[in-house]
């Protein structure tokens, strides 16, 4: 199956479902590949892999060891790699980090969270060569500062700000947009207001796309479930049965049976 370029979400646009989810390593990317049109690469890794409770605390270093792992494992989908926190504080580091991330990784293009205070960054980038993916709405990245996840755009002034930062960052070169955990309308409002392909996350059925941690769409993230979260598996659990049954059959000496041993 050929590759997924940009110009294939634009043409998907009102016409079919982008699907993306996340991935962190090359087994998983492999796995993901035949049916994902979109992977990324998300800082969500902090959570649902390193056991903390935000995405703050990952390096550019980080990523790039995480990113260049799903590019051996994905051949096909279109894959986007999350900035982390601190990496775009003036446009001078932003151009050296995201580039040191495009050049090393492979990637298609690079997810920056913010609105119009960025939109000078993403037109650097863009200028650059620099495939964007901008992200507004909840930006997970300011939860400490903002005390939590909290759902944005239920008020008007922050809709039309929601709204007004996705048409600068349009402006400004990026080629997609995440909408996160905003309501239903705006997400639609927006998707109906620019030409690029969004993909939402917590943002109604009406975006151009959707997108899961894939640690949350399969169960294996218990600590907690996002009301935008469906399940598709009962993936811990299966796990856990798995192990035990492992476990039981190595002390009841069960396994290894003469099936698995090699003979002379």
């Amino acid at each position: 199956m050929k590759k997924i370029t940009i110009s294939d979400l634009f043409a998907m646009k009102n016409k079919q479902k982008i699907v993306m989810i996340t991935a962190y390593d090359a087994l998983f990317a492999k796995l993901f590949d035949d049916y994902a049109d979109m992977i990324l690469v998300g800082d969500s890794l902090n959570m649902s892999f390193n056991g903390k409770n935000e995405t703050i605390g990952l390096s550019v270093k980080e990523m790039i060891y995480h990113a260049k792992a799903v590019r051996t494992g994905s051949k096909r989908a279109f894959l986007v790699v999350d900035v982390p926190f601190g990496a775009i504080y003036s446009k001078k580091v932003a151009l050296k980090n995201c580039i040191e991330i495009y050049k090393k990784t492979g990637c298609d293009a690079v997810k920056i969270e913010g609105g119009s205070e960025i939109k000078g960054i993403v037109k650097a980038l863009s200028q650059n060569g620099v495939g964007v993916m901008g992200h507004i709405g909840l930006k997970p990245q300011l939860s400490r500062k903002e005390g939590g996840f909290k759902v944005a755009g239920r008020d008007e002034e922050t809709a039309k700000k929601i709204l007004a930062d996705a048409i600068e960052l349009e402006l400004a070169g990026a080629g997609l947009l995440l909408l996160e955990g905003i309501p239903s309308e705006l997400g639609k409002k927006i998707t109906n207001s620019v030409k690029i392909p969004t993909i939402g996350i917590g943002a109604g059925s009406d975006t151009d796309g959707q997108v899961l941690v894939w640690s949350d769409a399969f169960g294996f993230f218990e600590e907690f479930k996002p009301k935008f979260v469906k399940r598709f598996l009962d993936g811990a659990n299966l796990i856990r049965n798995a192990i035990q049954d492992y476990a039981d059959e190595v002390r009841t000496k069960k396994f290894p049976s003469s099936e698995y041993e090699y003979t002379k």
